[in-house]
């Protein structure tokens, strides 16, 4: 039996001017939804997910926003180019990992409607934008 669950990414203070999007689909065949263009202050990027019970017992997430084999899930964030912007030298993709979900906490989420809330730091050490995997990575906590 398949449920439904709601994650919300907080990109922290990003640097300014970039396009951030969040990826819809894979390979070749994806758009960004939500794009936004950084400020000063948090990017924010809410949506929704399904989860059923994978071949190991364990939940195991599906959806156009989910990327990745079973047992290691994630969202991208598509950055500058990757997100459409024409006017950046940037082209790149922020890796959020699903980790650490558990049935319990899938079924405190669903039972009190909560969100699965993450903040990732949205510059890197370079100065840009922060890519390819988030390390460290805090987990996904409950919101309301």
């Amino acid at each position: 039996m398949e449920q439904e669950l709601t994650f919300r990414i907080i990109l922290q203070s990003p640097p300014p001017g970039v396009d951030f999007g969040l990826q819809k689909g894979r390979g070749r065949d994806y758009e960004v939804v939500q794009k936004q263009r950084s400020g000063t202050g948090d990017l924010r990027f809410e949506f929704d997910v399904r989860v059923k019970e994978g071949k190991d017992g364990q939940p195991t997430l599906l959806g156009p926003f989910v990327q990745g084999p079973p047992d290691e899930r994630f969202a991208y964030l598509d950055i500058g180019t990757y997100a459409g912007q024409t006017d950046t030298p940037w082209s790149r993709r922020l890796k959020i990992p699903f980790r650490g979900l558990t049935w319990e906490v899938v079924k405190q989420a669903t039972r009190g409607k909560h969100v699965l809330e993450t903040r990732v730091p949205g510059t890197g050490k370079d100065g840009g934008p922060s890519c390819a995997t988030v390390k460290p990575f805090a987990g996904w906590t409950m919101k309301t």
